[in-house]
């Protein structure tokens, strides 16, 4: 497992959960438009939003193109927004992608996707194994939802 620190707060615990469902290709605007709604509760402003929405994007997309076509996303709120994105699939080498500090290059197999995630988030952990993949990922808000 790698866990990438977080920016001078604490690492997200379970909190008052705002959204939850399982997910696949044909449901990725569905959940998109949840989780832009759940951020405008919680106070983020727009660029906050594009930030936050592009990042668990990134998350969802990587579970269909890598993690077994499928996944669940959760939504909780303990004093910062996070999202918890797992699937089943094969799991991954996660140091090799998650503790870039300069940006990785541009390939055809991606590998930029976490390393984006990071940039656009205060918290970023993630937990690879052969049984599945759990990433989480938060920020800071000014609201409780």
């Amino acid at each position: 497992m790698v866990a990438v620190p977080p920016r001078d707060h604490h690492a997200p615990t379970a909190g008052k959960p705002l959204f939850s469902t399982s997910f696949a290709l044909t449901d990725l605007a569905r959940v998109r438009n949840e989780v832009e709604a759940v951020s405008r509760r919680c106070g983020l402003d727009q660029d906050e939003i594009e930030d936050w929405v592009t990042a668990v994007n990134e998350l969802l997309i990587n579970v269909i193109r890598h993690g077994g076509g499928k996944g669940a996303i959760r939504l909780l709120l303990d004093g910062q927004l996070t999202c918890e994105v797992t699937d089943q699939g094969p799991g991954f080498d996660a140091a090799h992608y998650v503790a870039r500090v300069e940006r990785p290059p541009l390939s055809g197999t991606g590998g930029m996707g976490l390393w984006v995630v990071g940039q656009m988030t205060d918290y970023l952990f993630v937990g690879s194994g052969p049984h599945g993949t759990t990433i989480r990922i938060a920020v800071r808000t000014r609201d409780d939802g």
